[in-house]
């Protein structure tokens, strides 16, 4: 299927032509067809499928139609709420991309920096809102917002909006929308709370399941490397130099972690930084600007902060925690391998984070390379020295795996 084939404007068929869009993904092949015909839409897919053009093109080009060259006052007609700032501002990047050749206007609102722009932005009419939770019921509540004329609500990573505690805040956000909106929901996972939170907001929706979170991508060669935790850092180091790797994105379970990776990487020379939330909006788009004009080399990110970067040819991503929700792993190593390229993810798996990786064996169901022969192995007991875990055998990982009480009693606080 060609994008031509989808009977949308000229205007967008234009701006989706100059990026180089022929042929929609799955998932925008599947849900702009649905989205047209106005029907709510449950999507299960992981970032980096395309996901964002798959409801903003719809979007767009049903309001370009409602709303054409109107010289009236502009409302809100649309809505996308999602977890991060810096999710937010990919999504309002990709309306802005999409929609340049209509009169339609976006803005993107999110908590950490001045409201007073915002604000501004409001008074003056936009027809499309890309907002974080907080700071849009912060402004709803100052009586900044108006949801009264709303024709599209999307609810974006539903699932890690339920991981960070925002479920409360989007069912307060749903119930200030009018009841006849078009509802769009898309999560990587479904659980139990987000199919309930579907069922009570989502009028018959259709369903759409592309790349679901299990599966990894095949064009990432997956290694793994056990060792001493005392040695993370040096081992780190070592391959950075010694395989001479640029452009890559580490993984830190910690904020306190992040920084003192980057502290450690800079006292030997390692331009880096670290991205997490408690840095200001301000330095993390100056840092996340820097990483992709390749001004700094290594960016060490904690998950929620690391959910909005999306750089298509991003060659490395190293797990230097390992993450105690299995499919944390498979959102973090498909940052690498996007856009048709190849990529490589490499990860740490200390001692006390075996059991994190029998489980993460066990969702992905694949032959992780085992890499041996280096220098900072587990001093005892490490599966080079006789105690190889069955997660890592050449039957793919199919075994029998219970989690550990330290990943039970750490899942409230994963990042």
């Amino acid at each position: 299927m060609l994008f031509e084939d989808l009977s949308l404007s000229k205007s967008i068929q234009k701006a989706v032509f100059e990026e180089g869009y022929l042929n929609p993904t799955p998932i925008q092949e599947k849900s702009i067809p649905i989205v047209l015909e106005g029907r709510d839409l449950i999507g299960c897919a992981q970032t980096g499928t395309g996901k964002t053009a798959a409801f903003a093109i719809p979007i767009i080009h049903q309001l370009h139609r409602i709303v054409g060259s109107s010289k009236k006052a502009k409302v809100i007609r649309a809505l996308v709420v999602t977890p991060t700032r810096e999710l937010a501002v990919q999504i309002g990047q990709s309306f802005d991309t999409y929609a340049k050749y209509t009169n339609l206007t976006q803005l993107t609102i999110f908590g950490g920096v001045s409201q007073n722009p915002q604000v501004d932005a409001l008074k003056n009419g936009v027809d499309i809102l890309v907002a974080t939770p907080g700071r849009l019921l912060d402004l709803h509540k100052q009586g900044f917002l108006d949801l009264n004329h709303l024709h599209t609500l999307v609810l974006d990573e539903a699932d890690q909006m339920l991981d960070m505690g925002f479920i409360n805040d989007v069912k307060k956000i749903v119930k200030l929308t009018p009841k006849n909106r078009q509802t769009l929901l898309f999560s990587a996972t479904m659980p139990i709370a987000i199919r309930e939170l579907a069922e009570m907001f989502l009028q018959d929706p259709e369903k759409v399941e592309v790349s679901p979170v299990s599966s990894t991508a095949e064009n990432v060669e997956q290694r793994i490397y056990f060792v001493d935790k005392t040695e993370k850092r040096n081992l780190l180091y070592n391959l950075i130099k010694e395989e001479n790797l640029s452009n890559v994105l580490v993984f830190s379970r910690t904020k306190h972690g992040a920084d003192n990776v980057v502290k450690a990487l800079r006292k030997k020379d390692i331009p880096a930084e670290a991205i997490h939330g408690d840095k200001s909006q301000n330095a993390r788009q100056r840092v996340l600007d820097a990483f992709k004009n390749k001004e700094v080399g290594v960016l060490v990110a904690t998950d929620i902060a690391a959910r909005g970067i999306d750089i298509e040819q991003l060659p490395y991503v190293i797990n230097f925690d390992l993450p105690n929700i299995p499919e944390t792993y498979v959102h973090r190593i498909g940052r690498t391998g996007r856009a048709g390229n190849g990529g490589i993810a490499i990860s740490f798996c200390g001692k006390d984070e075996l059991p994190y990786w029998k489980d993460i064996q066990k969702l992905i169901k694949v032959d992780v390379k085992t890499i041996a022969d280096h220098p900072y192995q587990w001093h005892s007991g490490s599966p080079e020295a006789g105690e190889k875990p069955k997660s890592s055998n050449r039957s793919g990982g199919a075994h029998k795996s219970r989690k550990s009480t330290n990943a039970k009693k750490n899942k409230k606080r994963w990042y």
